[in-house]
């Protein structure tokens, strides 16, 4: 039995919990994939794009980017999506969805990165209109997700703010264990503007998922990112349509946020003013809720590790970010990642 559908397997039995109708005494194997998301905060290489805003992170910019400093955050940064999810799968991600990018090149010298670069990782960024220059991108693993297409869709808002621009909703399409599958990566306008830009980010998101569907009714559905937003507010559960219950799922109401009880927890992926927030989610279509035999929602969990931590000071517990207070701290991110277990159930065994 390979080593991972016996860990998921071991590992089911020993919680006892009931996946697919099936009791902790049911001896059944389950191909399990971590799909991920993270915002990075600003993994901006040292070059000069003049069609960018990227003037603070170059060697003599305001926040002094040089080499050595991106040079270290990228291995940071691999050290740390390696691990998401990695405790259950003993892998690094299948999937990883990526927020405050500056280019390709970024993530293609991310995924060069040790450990990362042990896997056949590709990157995927379709450049967009933000003025900052940072975009939405997609790790994936080409040994285990068969890319099919990907395509991109620009926010513009009818009398938005002079000089709106924001980033691009990423949507990428292939099979993943023989299922049609498509994740779409996004990262919504700031809490700067009001919640109506956010709720007109979330009708796009639905417009291109429900144009998904209609096309192929049977494409299962991923959406992530860095919404800006708690999965309680307008732009989630009203303009989006994601639920917080499995029981509220139907025809009209298909997204399920596994997030919601973990928001009414208390529980968040980045910190403002001695307040939590969960702007950080993953929500997925309600076939892989109901689903029987195909590809199967596990749980969600926020990667809040150690040393993503402050470990003292004021901000103790708050992520440990690259610059706080205008000075390089040498940190990960102002946000925690996030991940979800896919699994779908293989031939029944037995120990």
């Amino acid at each position: 039995m390979d080593f991972n559908k016996l860990k998921l397997f071991v590992s089911l039995c020993l919680i006892g919990i009931t996946l697919n109708g099936y009791s902790q005494n049911h001896k059944a194997t389950y191909d399990i994939h971590n799909i991920a998301f993270y915002n990075v905060e600003n993994l901006f290489d040292t070059e000069n794009d003049p069609e960018k805003n990227d003037e603070d992170f170059l060697p003599e910019g305001s926040y002094a980017w040089t080499e050595k400093r991106y040079n270290q955050k990228l291995i940071q940064l691999a050290e740390i999506i390696s691990k998401l999810g990695a405790e259950k799968t003993n892998q690094p991600p299948t999937v990883v969805g990526i927020a405050e990018v500056e280019n390709l090149k970024c993530l293609q010298d991310l995924i060069k990165t040790a450990p990362l670069s042990d896997y056949p990782y590709e990157a995927i960024l379709v450049e967009g209109p933000d003025k900052r220059g940072v975009d939405t991108g997609l790790l994936y693993r080409k040994d285990l997700f068969d890319l099919k297409k990907y395509h991109a869709k620009e926010l513009w808002i009818e009398n938005a703010y002079k000089g709106f621009a924001t980033r691009n909703q990423l949507v990428v399409e292939g099979k993943l264990e023989g299922e049609e599958i498509a994740f779409l990566v996004n990262h919504w306008p700031s809490r700067r503007a009001k919640s109506h830009y956010r709720e007109e980010a979330g009708k796009l998101q639905r417009s291109i998922i429900d144009s998904l569907r209609q096309v192929n009714p049977n494409m299962h559905i991923v959406t992530m990112g860095d919404f800006n937003d708690d999965p309680t507010n307008k732009s989630m559960e009203k303009a989006l349509g994601a639920v917080g219950s499995k029981n509220e799922l139907n025809d009209k109401n298909y997204l399920y946020n596994p997030m919601h009880k973990m928001y009414k927890k208390g529980l968040g992926t980045l910190a403002y003013r001695d307040n939590w927030n969960l702007f950080d989610q993953i929500i997925i279509s309600k076939e892989m809720i109901e689903n029987e035999e195909g590809l199967r929602f596990y749980k969600a969990e926020i990667c809040n590790f150690e040393e993503l931590k402050n470990q003292n000071g004021r901000y103790k517990g708050y992520p440990f970010r690259t610059y706080a207070g205008g000075g390089y701290a040498g940190g990960y991110s102002d946000h925690f990642p996030v991940v979800i277990y896919l699994v779908k159930k293989q031939e029944s065994t037995s120990l």
